[in-house]
């Protein structure tokens, strides 16, 4: 029997590279920043790193709108400096899996820029259409931007009048391209084969669901509906419509044409989870993010469900699940845990006030973020760690308004702080100048500020101490890698649904339980205590804290 593909029960590290670290002293994270921290990742135990875009980018959506998929972002580098990376990854024993954007360009993109300048079909490769009402004055129809306001911006025709309208789901900057067009198809396909060449090992598919429109453009009867919730699964105008699956079956053909296991991982927002497994049947992509394990609140219904619900579809297709407890977009789970269940829709972009290192929200959710990682590591498939959650850092909610990034922020009024909580520069040592480590001594200011007392979280201070959250991420990864329990397979129940303590089961008398009842529980019947969240009361496992145990 053919060896498992590594990426069914992998650990991948997600790096926002600009806020990871900062080997030039221009306050921007870098390649060179990475390549040196390879001893870090190897030591923290995870198997690959998905890097997000490093492509050549004015920086309207920090590097989502791409102006040219072959060159890397000055910034950052270089190509040369890429290949460096893979080289110098694959010799620490780590993958590497970069972002690749299809669902829109940036507007210096050199299509666009002979869209605007009306080439003889150029347009036809985005989504451009005439405006409605009076002289055209009027987006072509209702549909809004993820980022707030119209999702339609109208631009001039050469000759200076009034023009067409381009369709752009989020920033202006990032025009929507028309995925109908056979240049689009090439183009991308292209892409894949020029990093593939370079030895990459998979990609991540930002935006996967969105990349085919409905030609009509009918107006949303919820125009907030950004999700596709209030449709029939499918239905959707430009969520998760059924041409996208033909893309990727293509997409999977190039990867597949390559030695070794080349992977994908999809961004698929799906109004349903037997939507979401369709993306990872046979013949098209290999994993897909889980969204409904990462929004859920931490209440033990909730998690079951997600859980068995994520399991039980992807098992019907044969693929394995991911499990996700933070990203870029999304608000850090210390801190979300530590506060009331939000709706989904309203996790990436927190509204609540900030609170100091040492409130009791905080308190608390670090608390549950342990007991979070190893239940998540317990599961079957693989896993994502956002950087920086291995610090146990919180979302960061007093960033000064002047300092704000996300185009979130602008676009809404200045009513939604946007992501940029989530995204602080990494605090490495509390003994290197002003960025705890982040940037050289003498640099100049990491892009977006840390805040006072960031340098308490450093990796450096965290180093030894068997009580921070950075050696109980060590031990947890090391030990799911030698476990043979732990990884791809099943999991059996011994809780029964409702109960305020989850007690799930592998092979091989390996068992996990966490308590997220009020109260310290008695641990079941166990031959050893392999690991636990924080330490036992009187050998009883307390209030939002996880055990791992072998069990007879």
């Amino acid at each position: 029997m053919p060896d498992t593909p590594w990426w069914r029960d992998a650990v991948i590290y997600q790096v926002y590279i600009r806020s990871f670290a900062d080997a030039d002293g221009d306050g921007i994270g870098d390649i060179a920043g990475i390549r040196e921290r390879l001893p870090y990742l190897a030591d923290l135990g995870v198997d690959a790193l998905w890097i997000n875009p490093w492509y050549a980018s004015p920086q309207a959506d920090a590097g989502y709108d791409v102006a040219d998929y072959r060159a890397i972002d000055p910034a950052y580098g270089s190509v040369a400096d890429a290949e460096k990376l893979i080289v110098d990854a694959h010799e620490h024993g780590l993958r590497l899996i970069p972002d690749i954007v299809p669902n829109h360009t940036s507007d210096q993109h050199v299509w666009f820029r002979a869209a605007l300048a009306d080439e003889p079909g150029a347009r036809d490769r985005y989504v451009f259409r005439p405006g409605s009402g009076p002289d055209g004055a009027e987006p072509p129809n209702n549909w809004r931007s993820h980022f707030g306001g119209s999702a339609w911006t109208r631009v001039p025709d050469p000759d200076g009048t009034a023009g067409s309208w381009y369709l752009h789901l989020f920033d202006p900057g990032q025009p929507d391209l028309n995925w109908a067009h056979p240049d689009v198809a090439a183009e991308f396909e292209a892409v894949l084969r020029f990093w593939f060449d370079r030895g990459v090992d998979g990609f991540r598919i930002d935006v996967a669901h969105g990349l085919v429109k409905d030609a009509g453009l009918p107006d949303l009867g919820d125009a907030d509906d950004m999700l596709g919730r209030s449709y029939a699964p499918g239905g959707h105008p430009f969520v998760d419509r059924d041409g996208v699956l033909e893309i990727y079956e293509s997409w999977r053909r190039v990867a597949d044409a390559y030695p070794g296991d080349r992977m994908f991982v999809a961004e698929a927002w799906t109004p349903a989870p037997e939507r979401l497994a369709r993306y990872v049947a046979p013949g098209r992509l290999h994993t897909a993010f889980n969204f409904d394990y990462l929004v859920a609140p931490w209440d033990p219904t909730a998690l079951r469900e997600a859980i068995d619900v994520t399991t039980g579809h992807l098992r019907g297709v044969g693929a394995s699940a991911t499990w996700v407890l933070s990203n870029h977009d999304v608000v850090r789970h210390p801190s979300r845990y530590g506060r009331p269940a939000r709706e989904p829709e309203n996790v990436p972009t927190s509204a609540v006030p900030p609170a100091s290192d040492d409130a009791p929200d905080l308190v608390l959710g670090t608390r549950r973020a342990r007991a979070a990682l190893l239940l998540e590591a317990a599961l079957p498939g693989g896993m994502y760690v956002y950087q920086g959650e291995e610090l146990g850092l919180p979302e960061v909610e007093d960033i000064p308004d002047e300092k704000r990034q996300d185009p979130t922020w602008e676009r809404s009024g200045h009513t939604v702080r946007g992501r940029d909580g989530a995204r602080v520069p990494l605090p490495w040592s509390d003994q290197e100048g002003a960025s705890a480590g982040f940037s050289p001594d003498g640099a100049a200011e990491p892009w977006l500020p840390q805040p006072e007392g960031w340098a308490r979280y450093a990796a450096s201070r965290q180093q030894g101490d068997p009580d921070s959250v950075l050696e109980l991420y060590r031990t947890v990864l090391d030990r799911r890698r030698a476990h043979p329990a732990l990884g791809d397979g099943d999991l059996t129940w011994v809780s029964a649904p409702g109960d305020a303590v989850l007690h799930l089961r592998r092979e091989q008398g390996f068992a996990c339980v966490v308590n997220l009842s009020d109260a310290p529980v008695d641990l079941p019947a166990h031959d050893e205590v392999l690991l636990t969240s924080v330490p036992l009361e009187d050998g009883r496992l307390g209030p939002d804290a996880a055990v791992w145990l072998a069990v007879p």
